[in-house]
């Protein structure tokens, strides 16, 4: 008889791999980050690992994917905002957040290590597609509401702030005096400046 699994405690066991891949991808680097490190820190053996990711890439994929994920479930939580301008500036916000988790930096030079491969940098696109489509809708409305500038098109001003928050997280992962903790404010300041009307 076939063994029955819980999907929930399926997906609990993969979050858990994925979170320990992502610290053991952030100390050791990628090619570091080897699949029995990644196990011996998580607890399982290679074949529980193998079970839920057939390769290392794979499970540097799917911490992408979970990303991706998170951009765009950010968007219901904001859905029933009526404060454009405030949204924003609360998506800046949360770029910052994120980068301040302490594994953020050595995961970014772990993925900038092997983005030139071609599942990663198309993963990397469909990342950058989520942040500009979270931001695009808000600030349109934020536009029409006159709380930000009209004299660049919507799509320039997605494309800034995108900038601003993907180059801050760039920034913390190559300097280290650079922390997100400590330049967060000026961040959200810069994006409240470039937006003013």
């Amino acid at each position: 008889m076939a063994r029955t699994v819980d999907p929930a405690r399926h997906e609990a066991r993969r979050l858990v791999i994925i979170d320990v891949a992502l610290t053991v991808f952030a100390e050791r680097g990628y090619d570091g980050a080897t699949t029995a490190a990644i196990c011996r820190r998580a607890g399982i053996g290679s074949g529980t690992f193998f079970h839920y990711f057939p390769t290392k890439l794979d499970l540097l994929l799917a911490i992408l994917t979970l990303g991706i994920q998170e951009v765009r479930e950010a968007g219901e939580v904001f859905a029933d905002r009526t404060d454009p301008l405030g949204v924003l500036l609360d998506i800046v916000k949360q770029g910052a957040d994120d980068a301040a988790d302490p594994r953020m930096p050595g995961f970014v030079r772990a993925v900038g290590g092997i983005m030139h491969q071609p599942d990663v940098a198309a993963k990397l696109d469909e990342d950058a597609q989520a942040q500009r489509d979270l931001l695009r809708p808000w600030v349109e409305k934020a536009q029409q509401a006159g709380e930000i500038r009209t004299d660049l098109t919507p799509e320039r001003i997605t494309s800034w702030l995108y900038l601003l928050t993907d180059g801050f997280l760039g920034r913390t992962a190559d300097e280290e005096n650079f922390t997100a903790e400590g330049e967060k404010a000026t961040l959200v300041d810069t994006a409240r400046r470039f937006l003013a009307p």
